[in-house]
């Protein structure tokens, strides 16, 4: 546990609003949390598997007194009051596929080297792999790192899938369902730093971040992932959006 900087008046209403109800509503199994950094800002990769995967990555982060920044997409801050909470929260929004898409990579750039704690889910999207292990992972993760030399901490989560199913939209909350999440060994990339910073070594550094968090996915499951990772691009299944809803 490290000394909370102050927060913005913001991002204060969102966590006492939304920690209580999360700590009603869930069983919480947390580990790992000896590997955030006691100062400093970081970068913390989770895997994806539900669209209720950042409230449990917040209640595990604010509660070890690492409260998180998000790239979130831009759409959900286009959300009335919502979006104007997030962005006076100091959360960043992501333009996908326009000129403003660096925007968002020089901001979550600054917020780490500000000291904080910056989420950035490297699959970009929710898991299409049928048995919900990790994908190939975009960049975005390892250039923020490259150009910090800040910690990358993989973070695997096993069981909020089981409250909002993948690309579902239906809550199951009762009975409470346990979130397992373990915060691994930062990734070490040091070795990669004095390289230029070409698509080699990003695929590279994407690479070893990827491998870290399956790994502990793996402890979480408690089972080998597969050999070769679901890519999206070789299996002809959309990079965005339901990939369930763009085949029907």
């Amino acid at each position: 546990m490290r000394t909370r900087t102050r927060l913005p008046t913001a991002y204060r209403v969102i966590a006492t609003l939304l920690r209580p109800v999360l700590r009603v509503i869930t069983k919480r199994d947390w580990h790992g949390m000896e590997n955030l950094p006691a100062a400093g800002g970081c970068v913390v990769t989770p895997n994806h598997l539900s669209y209720f995967d950042p409230f449990v990555t917040a209640l595990y982060l604010y509660d070890s007194g690492h409260p998180p920044y998000y790239l979130g997409k831009e759409a959900v801050f286009r959300i009335p009051v919502l979006g104007r909470l997030l962005r006076r929260a100091d959360q960043i929004p992501v333009y996908r596929g326009t000129g403003q898409a660096a925007d968002a990579f020089r901001a979550a750039v600054a917020a780490v080297q500000s000291g904080k704690t910056v989420v950035v889910y490297p699959e970009g999207t929710l898991t299409r792999d049928p048995a919900s292990w990790p994908m190939t992972g975009k960049t975005g993760a390892a250039r923020i790192a490259l150009q910090t030399r800040a910690p990358v901490i993989p973070l695997a989560m096993w069981g909020p899938q089981e409250v909002l199913g993948t690309y579902q939209k239906k809550l199951r909350l009762w009975p409470r369902k346990t979130m397992h999440v373990h915060a691994g060994p930062p990734v070490n990339l040091a070795d990669l730093y004095d390289r230029p910073l070409d698509a080699s070594l990003l695929s590279e550094a994407t690479d070893r971040i990827m491998d870290a968090i399956t790994a502990q996915v793996e402890v979480l499951r408690g089972e080998r992932a597969p050999a070769v990772r679901f890519d999206s691009r070789t299996m002809g299944v959309p990079e965005t959006g339901n990939p369930n809803k763009e085949r029907s």
